[in-house]
């Protein structure tokens, strides 16, 4: 079935041109790649986005090349100069959050509230970075030694290849973006090539702006391609991954060869504890929230809900029965709260956990199934586990799917000792209006970001974010953090001698 004339639309606001192939930017040129791919519409598959260029390796080659030269002129621009342009692009971004948000929605799937408030977060990232360029400021020191004063001061690393992930396209690609220009590096992108429409309308505002020739590059590929020659470059200086922990391990193992500095957030496992003091009904929301919103595409999902048994029954009950009315749609239709996932591939292998944990005697309490809609897409109703235990491998493995798993516990000792029994930890929270358990479990939780009466999911952009064990590896992302890794510290030792 044709989309309705409502949602049809909403496409036209975001089309942009299903009949011209999209181009990358190699070298500060627009051009067509060795080969090209469609993009399709999760929500109805008979929606072609668009098609877009492969990079071939001798671009990608070029493209670097020209990065080098563009990086010295850009880092030598007035930091006046260079607030300009991240003004700029952040400005745009959220001028057209409406436009872009539904081009995101319609080629991701998102529901268009959630792709429009992405657009305008990204550019939030930008103006924060822009105002950066114009703090940064170095540190002075006498030297032990007489008469000789010490400046310390941070540089630009160099050349920063960025590979960024499909589930927020525009917003986890800006909040690399924007510190890497901020402080003075080249940028060469690959995005995930799942979500290339709004890879170049992000390429095309960046683009317009007063900046060197080849500064910035678009090199859209498949990994196995383009993104593995990208990162065993000796012309790159850094990389900043966030994609899945088997990728982030075969990136860090081509950048020591090079002794290439990287950054990478990677995967996750996090779990809302909901203790028997909590107020129910905002446990049952924040549950409901962090698990499903963005359909569990994200990396700070609550895939597991880990509930003190003096308040399970009561919790799963409205749990339940929150999960089953939430309404399952095209991203573009109105009141949407989930859409569709973002791929068959993706779809394949959520039906798989699905079948897992009824393997291995957890409850299927309801949804976990694909569902027949009137457009011919990827849809999926949210599901919930029941009794299950955190050995199970769907309470060990990122699932990246509608899916949540309930683990009943005993006490506040045994929910926290669950929570922090991951190979991962990069997000984790508590519901309680017990301030001595929330102290302890915000000191005691083994994770990067840790939440009390709020969903595991959802950040700011002004501090720092990243997590522990397998889900991040190198420095934090995100606020004055992210200095640690697109800058090198220099530290200069001057003797200024005698004044005659």
């Amino acid at each position: 079935m044709r989309p309705t004339k409502s949602i049809l639309s909403q496409i036209e606001i975001a089309n942009l041109g299903s009949d011209v192939t999209k181009l990358n930017l190699i070298a500060g040129e627009w051009l067509a790649g060795e080969s090209e791919i469609e993009n399709r519409n999760p929500s109805d598959l008979s929606d072609l986005v668009g098609m877009f260029a492969q990079a071939s390796a001798d671009q990608l080659d070029a493209t670097l090349d020209q990065a080098r030269t563009a990086q010295a002129e850009w880092e030598a621009y007035g930091p006046e100069r260079k607030q300009a342009v991240l003004m700029n692009i952040g400005n745009e971004l959220m001028s057209r959050a409406e436009e872009l948000g539904t081009l995101l929605a319609r080629e991701e799937g998102k529901p268009k509230a959630e792709g429009k408030g992405e657009v305008y977060r990204a550019g939030q990232f930008f103006t924060y970075y822009a105002a950066e360029c114009l703090r940064q400021i170095g540190e002075n020191a006498d030297s032990v030694r007489p008469g000789v004063e010490i400046d310390v001061r941070r540089e630009a690393v160099g050349v920063v290849a960025i590979i960024s992930p499909w589930n927020f396209p525009t917003a986890t690609a800006s909040w690399k973006i924007a510190p890497a220009l901020c402080y003075g590096n080249a940028v060469v992108w690959k995005p995930a090539n799942i979500t290339p429409a709004s890879a170049v309308a992000l390429t095309e505002i960046i683009e317009r702006q007063d900046i060197p020739k080849g500064l910035f590059s678009l090199v859209m590929g498949s990994g196995r391609s383009i993104g593995q020659r990208l990162v065993e470059s000796p012309e790159v200086n850094a990389i900043s991954f966030t994609g899945s922990v088997p990728v982030g391990k075969g990136i860090a193992s081509a950048a020591i060869q090079n002794l290439t500095k990287v950054q990478m957030e990677m995967g996750s496992k996090n779990a809302l504890a909901v203790m028997d003091d909590a107020d129910l009904d905002l446990a049952v929301t924040l549950a409901l929230g962090g698990a499903f919103g963005g359909t569990g595409q994200k990396c700070t999902a609550s895939s597991r809900l880990v509930v003190h048994a003096g308040i399970h029954d009561a919790f799963v009950e409205k749990l339940v029965a929150g999960a089953q009315a939430m309404k399952v749609g095209h991203a573009l239709e109105e009141g949407t709260q989930l859409g569709p996932v973002v791929s068959q591939q993706q779809l394949s292998e959520n039906l798989a956990y699905v079948d897992l944990g009824k393997s291995e005697g957890a409850e299927l309490a309801c949804g976990g199934q694909r569902l027949d809609m009137p457009h011919d897409g990827f849809y999926m109703s949210p599901g919930v586990f029941l009794n299950t235990t955190n050995d199970m491998r769907i309470n060990r493995e990122e699932m990246f799917a509608p899916l949540t798993s309930v683990i009943k516990v005993g006490s506040y000792d045994e929910a926290l000792s669950v929570v922090n029994d991951t190979n991962f930890g990069l997000t984790s929270g508590i519901v309680t209006q017990n301030l001595a358990r929330a102290t302890h479990f915000r000191r005691n939780a083994r994770t990067g970001v840790v939440t009390v009466n709020l969903p595991t999911a959802g950040t700011d952009y002004h501090v720092p974010f990243g997590g522990r064990g397998d889900s991040s590896y190198g420095p934090r992302e995100q606020g004055k953090a992210a200095a640690e890794f697109y800058t090198t510290v220099k530290t200069a030792y001057i003797s200024a001698g005698t004044p005659v």
